[in-house]
């Protein structure tokens, strides 16, 4: 049980309510946004003194039960519910959980066969693990980083090209999200030292991701709309899936345009193009 980061995630989830949230009335005498404590132990059925405790980072382990109560008074999403049930030690480890790096190859065959969509394959961490060669021709080789940058956080917060590929409101929303999915990661497995080692290198490193860290923010990536800026093909809109593999520790991402728009073209002519530089590169 993590809890001062439970007393957190609580504090920041009862700030963000209003009063009305909960069809209680608003009042304008209020000195701080939010929910009061009592508002919020009172919707889940609980004293406010335990409530108090749980945000003091003191007093019992919550039980299930609890835990469920709470969730629906803060009003929380699929994520953030498990969020809340990890930060208090309730959900029990999944003994078929595996975290590796090693990709298998039937995944690897997958990326060969999409030619003409870009795909990698990631970490829970973020680690960019295999890419294809769509990929490579919309944002770049991963191969040219160094392994400890080869991580779509990294990239993000600490290396000054990536703001260059998106437009500025995608790429603000784009750290958020990271930050809500590297949280959330490293909520469900604590004991990952290559996980936290990361998260502090990126708290040290960029102080937009510290700010970020600190909302407390929680969700998992599962599907998302983004528009790339190619310094050749120019802009591309693009539909973002992401297929979970929960029991390898890793993700399938991949990157689509709708038929018959001018992204499916740039698709298309990004294709040729990657295709005429790797031939280039084998002569």
């Amino acid at each position: 049980m993590d809890r001062p980061e439970l007393a957190a995630f609580l504090r920041t989830r009862r700030e963000r309510l209003r009063p009305e949230d909960l069809g209680l009335p608003a009042s304008s005498r209020r000195r701080t946004a939010g929910l009061r404590r009592e508002e919020v132990a009172m919707a889940a059925g609980m004293s406010v003194d335990y409530y108090i405790r749980l945000e003091q980072a003191r007093g019992p382990q919550p039980s299930a039960q609890l835990l469920g109560a709470l969730s629906r008074a803060l009003r929380l999403t699929r994520d953030e519910h498990d969020h809340l049930f990890h930060l208090s030690g309730v959900m029990p480890e999944n003994d078929s959980f595996v975290p590796t790096d090693h990709v298998r190859p039937g995944v690897l065959h997958l990326l060969d066969k999409l030619d003409d969509t870009p795909a990698l394959v990631c970490s829970d961490r973020g680690d960019m693990l295999a890419w294809n060669a769509m990929q490579a021709a919309l944002m770049g080789d991963p191969g040219r980083f160094p392994v400890e940058q080869r991580n779509i956080a990294w990239q993000h917060f600490c290396n000054p090209e990536a703001a260059e590929f998106f437009l500025p409101e995608d790429f603000v929303r784009n750290g958020e999200h990271t930050v809500a999915d590297l949280r959330a990661g490293l909520a469900a497995r604590p004991d990952d030292a290559r996980l936290r080692a990361l998260v502090e290198e990126l708290k040290t490193r960029s102080q937009r991701f510290a700010d970020l860290w600190e909302r407390h923010d929680v969700a998992r990536r599962r599907s998302d709309h983004k528009t790339v800026l190619h310094p050749v093909v120019g802009r591309i809109d693009l539909d973002c899936e992401v297929m979970l593999s929960p029991e390898h520790d890793q993700r399938l991402i991949i990157h689509s345009a709708r038929a018959g728009t001018p992204a499916q073209q740039a698709l298309q002519l990004l294709r040729v193009i990657g295709t005429q530089r790797m031939a280039e590169v084998d002569t």
